[in-house]
């Protein structure tokens, strides 16, 4: 078992984490050290990756900073998990053409992802965005589209899917996600049922 948290930059753990108090700024560029220092947090998410992707040498860089039992949970960008193109707010309109993309998965995520981390690289999560409309209605394609890139990772990874539609909570997507190997995230989002809910899924 991994526990680790969202991210490493929470100045709040000064005297907990860290040693003193440190700015977030400071934190995201020199934390990840001490952070991984700490007994109980042996994992940390790259959440920043789903808001762009990260090349082999950042997260290399990672991975630098941790000790060997260390993993790292990795999102998809926004890119791939988003049906819709969305503005700097974050509203979406125009569909996204890469929604789902098999190679835009293994070019923006996967590849660099085990060229960085190696063995340090834990799961690999695509968090869909919340859907528009016409995609709710649409169960049997939204899991043609997400067999996809699921069915193009290779070996040995730990894929995960976060969703933030209760659209997607049935039988077949459970069969699908076992079929890939992959992991149900538990998520508290105001889309979804409650935690209780969802453990069925598991």
């Amino acid at each position: 078992v991994h526990l680790g948290t969202s991210s490493w930059t929470f100045p709040g753990w000064a005297g907990l984490v860290y040693a003193s108090h440190a700015s977030a700024q400071v934190l995201a560029r020199d934390g990840l050290a001490a952070y991984a220092r700490h007994p109980l947090l042996r994992s940390v998410s790259l959440d920043r990756a789903f808001y762009r992707p990260l090349d082999a040498a950042e997260y290399a860089a990672c991975a630098r900073q941790v000790p060997e039992d260390f993993r790292f949970v990795v999102k998809a960008p926004a890119r791939i998990c988003d049906a819709v193109l969305r503005e700097l707010g974050g509203r979406g309109s125009p569909p996204n053409p890469m929604f789902l993309d098999a190679q835009a998965a293994l070019d923006d995520v996967v590849r660099p992802a085990m060229a960085g981390l190696g063995k340090k690289l834990g799961a690999l999560v695509f968090q869909i965005s919340p859907l528009p409309p016409q995609w709710l209605g649409r169960r049997d394609a939204l899991l043609e589209r997400l067999g996809t890139p699921l069915g193009a990772l290779p070996p040995g990874l730990c894929p995960a899917v976060e969703v933030r539609d209760a659209a997607w909570l049935c039988t077949d997507f459970a069969a699908l996600l076992r079929t890939h190997g992959a992991t149900y995230c538990l998520g508290l989002h105001p889309r979804l049922p409650p935690i209780d809910d969802q453990l069925p899924m598991l």
